[in-house]
């Protein structure tokens, strides 16, 4: 079987989106399936797939200049596509190059499915475009509609798109490495560097923008301050707020986007992980931070309360809640028993999600899409 990805998410970019489609391509290698990726990225020589990929002319996003939407019609993309004669087409995004994928697997008979990763119609509202809320459901409706399946990455995800009507969504869940994020990282001297050598280090990883919910965090941050909790914050990424956080939060320590060896590093040298934000579909940092050894501290609202068990391996606060946030953190920060016990539960669920085992499912229904077509 051949597959086409049309996707706007790949490296040098570090989301989720791109961890997912790194992970895929080593399941698609191991299991003989050839693929062809088409993006405005080409990821560097240090990736084996990048000879794989197709890369388009494109344009920056207006909010997020790291990201770039491909236009796909300056390209001979209809002589690539027959000379790898794809068997199905999958969309990764809802885009001009996504809507490119479908009319191509429209005009050769093709079956195409899509996936959903993000939910951008919620973000909206942080940007003061909450009327256009209805409009962007109405399109994900019709574009998702058009697809044989679409796959969704959580349980809360799938009823999402269902109640809003969309049709034969299945779900794929997302894995996490466990030799690239473990206690073994531990590094004493990191915590050093930020003040945790006698107090606990909290610890956040992702893009700095505002639908992350990271006003919830500055405040529960300075609750906790007023409380006399002692500890440390370091957050690990960046984005658009960064400098806005660095105001709001002047003993955080920022520390950039961070890869391989250091990033699982900083993962496994904290005590506790915080993630606020209401808007993921998944929530794979949550899935580092427990294969790393932390219990976490999210909300109850999306895809991070279908990773986290209240009480067993975290603690989930009330959604766009502070002082819920703050009592969450606390309680962990502040019980070094409890804390441990949640660490050694965070491991056991980390190791229930395997990339090798969910990736095996997303290619099966692949094949019973293919065969039912063919």
């Amino acid at each position: 079987m051949k597959i086409a990805y049309f996707t706007e998410s790949l490296p040098p970019n570090t989301d989720g989106v791109v961890r997912t489609i790194c992970n895929l391509t080593s399941t698609l290698e191991a299991r003989g399936v050839d693929y062809r990726l088409f993006s405005p990225f080409k990821p560097d020589p240090s990736f084996s797939w990048s000879h794989r990929v197709y890369k388009l002319v494109s344009l920056p996003l207006a909010l997020y200049t790291d990201y770039r939407l491909a236009i796909p019609y300056f390209h001979p993309l209809d002589r690539a596509l027959d000379s790898f004669r794809p068997d199905l087409i999958h969309v990764i995004s809802p885009s001009l190059l996504g809507l490119f994928g479908l009319d191509y697997a429209r005009k050769r008979g093709l079956p195409a499915v899509s996936s959903y990763h993000t939910h951008f119609v919620s973000y909206f509202s942080y940007y003061g475009f909450s009327k256009v809320t209805g409009p962007g459901w109405r399109f994900l409706h019709w574009f998702h509609n058009q697809f044989r399946k679409t796959y969704a990455p959580s349980p809360s995800a799938v009823r999402e798109l269902t109640d809003h009507g969309i049709r034969g969504v299945e779900l794929w869940q997302r894995g996490v490495d466990l030799r690239r994020f473990s206690p073994a990282y531990r590094c004493d001297e990191l915590r050093r560097s930020v003040g945790a050598h006698h107090v606990p280090l909290l610890l956040y990883v992702g893009r700095l923008v505002k639908e992350k919910d990271l006003d919830d965090l500055v405040e529960a941050a300075h609750l906790l301050r007023i409380r006399g909790c002692r500890f440390a914050l370091a957050i690990v990424g960046d984005g658009p707020m960064r400098e806005e956080l660095g105001q709001a939060l002047p003993c955080a320590h920022f520390l950039g986007y961070q890869h391989g060896d250091q990033l699982s590093a900083w993962y496994a040298s904290a005590d506790a992980f915080v993630f606020p934000s209401t808007t993921e579909t998944f929530g794979n940092v949550i899935l580092e931070a427990f294969a790393s050894g932390l219990p976490a501290v999210g909300v109850s609202q999306g895809g991070v309360a279908d990773i986290i068990t209240h009480g067993r391996d975290g603690l989930l606060a009330r959604p766009h809640d502070p002082r819920s946030l703050a009592d969450a953190i606390q309680s962990l920060l502040c019980d070094e028993p409890r804390r441990t016990a949640m660490a050694r539960a965070a491991l056991s669920t980390a190791a229930s999600y395997r990339w090798d085992a969910v990736n095996e499912k997303l290619i099966n229904s692949y094949h019973a899409v293919w065969t039912t077509t063919s």
